[in-house]
């Protein structure tokens, strides 16, 4: 399925979202969490802090700096230092088991395999356009089989303000020296892509897949029901 709600300009770049748009993410962040969760849970005195403790905390955490939000690598690495610091554990012992709760949610969340006809029709779209990654999440996609798709890879916090905010858009026009239309970005969020890039005066298509419920009413240039719908494109 794909549903024109406006007709597109010419445009030379795609931009993707990550997570959810180009492979599906909601196992592999449930099992980093649990990676995490389980290296957390061998220590004693955070065991003993009850299951409602790392939300507690990372809600914390982003009180005391609001700009977490941003970067969700940081706000983690944040809310697990605030939460060993709390328990009867030195600064060392601290910053270590930080540092391996991090790494085990870190090396749990990069087992991720994009499949292979995915990967095809990024191979045939760049022979038409050029591709670039936006995304608010924090997977390191030198770590998987993305690592070679993109000429461009922008992620909140380390590079702008999170989607829907437009400075990661306004940052990739600048690095291609195009103007913000050319820019086509595909993601699965209403509320983070399909805004985000309205916002920033780029065109948007909508993975309409996801079954979930989304805050903002704007409409994308395009809907779709399947990411092969954009082999559409392709002249």
């Amino acid at each position: 399925m794909i549903r024109f709600n406006r007709a597109l300009r010419p445009f030379s770049v795609m931009s993707f979202d990550l997570d959810d748009t180009l492979y599906n993410n909601h196992p592999i962040i449930k099992a980093a969490v649990k990676a995490q969760q389980d290296y957390l849970s061998a220590l004693p005195s955070y065991l003993e802090q009850g299951p409602k403790y790392w939300q507690q905390c990372r809600n914390e955490a982003v009180l005391q700096s609001p700009e977490l939000a941003d970067n969700v690598t940081k706000w983690r690495q944040h809310t697990l230092r605030l939460a060993l610091s709390k328990l009867d554990l030195n600064a060392d012992d601290v910053e270590h088991h930080a540092n391996a709760a991090y790494n085990a949610f870190a090396d749990a969340r990069s087992k991720i395999v994009v499949s292979d006809d995915v990967l095809k029709l990024l191979d045939n779209l760049a022979q038409h356009f050029t591709l670039v990654a936006i995304t608010n999440g924090n997977v390191e996609i030198e770590r998987f089989n993305l690592h070679n798709k993109f000429s461009l890879v922008l992620q909140a916090g380390m590079h702008g303000k999170a989607k829907p905010h437009k400075t990661l858009f306004d940052k990739a026009a600048t690095h291609l020296d195009i103007p913000k239309s050319k820019i086509l970005h595909i993601g699965d969020s209403l509320d983070t892509d399909v805004q985000g890039a309205n916002n920033a005066g780029c065109q948007s298509v909508w993975l309409n897949d996801q079954g979930a419920t989304y805050a903002y009413k704007g409409l994308a240039d395009v809907e779709i029901a399947n990411i092969h719908a954009l082999a559409h494109f392709i002249k």
